[in-house]
């Protein structure tokens, strides 16, 4: 029976692939205010404003290609049970090849009924316009989490990393809240091995091993311990 591998995802692994990661050291995405733009406030205020905003990072999206570490991750399933738990929005574990893969934060390339969030559609192009309406009727919206909403997959994300063997960190420093606290489900046997540059300090515990590099590099200097152990 193979060993599983649970893998949490951040913005570091997309930023690889061409992706931004939209918050900038002044707070603000893309030059606007998170609440502007990733808020139930800032979609009452202005609709249009919202849908631009993802508009133009669906765009982006669609003309990225996964990288080296996301290829590696999918590489990983002939040898572990891998199961990708990402706050990425984008689908670059999908094309990347991986086929277990659980979006925390929402998929950039679908997208919902503002009345009804079951009502969930698959985006053809990059475009959700205003007029763009589910079958209820009612203004479709990003299908995504935003600040101030309940991130409804994290129950099932918690039950997954406590079932892992083995945890890994790619691309996060894993510092905002809820999906910071996936780290202390798992059991205090599992290793865990953190690839991030900015790999804080709280992590010099003997369960973790730390390797402070982007995805890419640290994905492949982590990729033969894996298949060794």
């Amino acid at each position: 029976m193979q060993k599983k591998l649970v893998v949490l995802t951040g913005a570091g692994i997309s930023a690889e692939s061409g992706i931004p990661t939209f918050r900038g050291a002044d707070g603000l995405w893309e030059g606007h205010d998170v609440m502007e733009v990733a808020s139930p406030q800032g979609w009452e205020k202005d609709q249009a404003l919202v849908l631009d905003f993802y508009n133009q990072r669906r765009k982006a999206v669609l003309e990225a290609e996964p990288n080296e570490a996301h290829k590696i991750l999918a590489e990983l399933e002939a040898h572990y049970d891998v199961q990708i738990i990402t706050q990425n929005i984008d689908d670059l574990h999908e094309r990347g090849g991986s086929s277990k893969v659980l979006h925390l934060h929402g998929e950039i390339k679908k997208a919902r009924s503002c009345v009804d969030e079951n009502l969930v559609y698959e985006l053809e192009g990059w475009e959700i316009k205003e007029g763009d309406l589910c079958e209820k009727g009612s203004q479709l919206r990003p299908h995504i989490v935003w600040f101030g909403e309940i991130v409804p997959m994290m129950e099932p994300a918690a039950r997954i990393t406590a079932s892992a063997d083995i945890l890994l960190v790619v691309g996060t420093s894993l510092q905002v809240y809820p999906a910071a606290g996936l780290i202390h489900e798992v059991n205090c046997d599992v290793p865990i091995y953190v690839v991030d540059p900015s790999t804080p300090d709280y992590y010099g515990s003997n369960q973790i091993t730390a390797i402070p590099k982007g995805a890419v590099e640290g994905m492949k200097e982590l990729k033969e311990k894996l298949i060794a152990l």
